[in-house]
């Protein structure tokens, strides 16, 4: 019900949006994020978006380059990541939950529902 896209290959310092269309729930009534996953490591929170929208949490390593933000109109979160570094090679993840109070914004895997299949972003040096 989610799908993830817009990964790709990029050199270090440019920018890459992605993309995150949910074909179910609609987008407003879910807290989302992104999660990722880099080779050999655990998966890692990126960033979270309340339902609401008036609450967002993010990775300390990527505060100031990356931002989420949501369309519902288009049932479509987004991942803007500015200034990529080789560390942020990973596969990202997008994933969705239904919450109680339009403010929360789950920042754990075992929170999320819903999840989008990923998508492969290489940042070259």
């Amino acid at each position: 019900q989610l799908q993830a896209y817009g990964g790709g290959l990029v050199q270090a310092g440019e920018s890459l949006t992605l993309s995150c269309a949910a074909s179910g729930p609609q987008v407003s009534r879910l807290a989302v994020a992104w999660f990722r996953q880099a080779p050999g490591k655990e998966r890692e929170f990126v960033s979270a978006l309340s339902r609401s929208g008036g609450r967002t949490d993010i990775l300390d390593s990527v505060k100031g380059r990356f931002s989420i933000f949501r369309d519902n109109a288009k049932k479509t979160v987004y991942l803007q990541m500015n200034s990529l570094q080789v560390e942020d090679t990973a596969v990202y993840y997008c994933a969705g939950q239904p919450t109680i109070l339009s403010v929360m914004a789950p920042t754990r895997s075992d929170e999320y529902t819903y999840w989008g299949q990923g998508t492969l972003v290489t940042v070259s040096s």
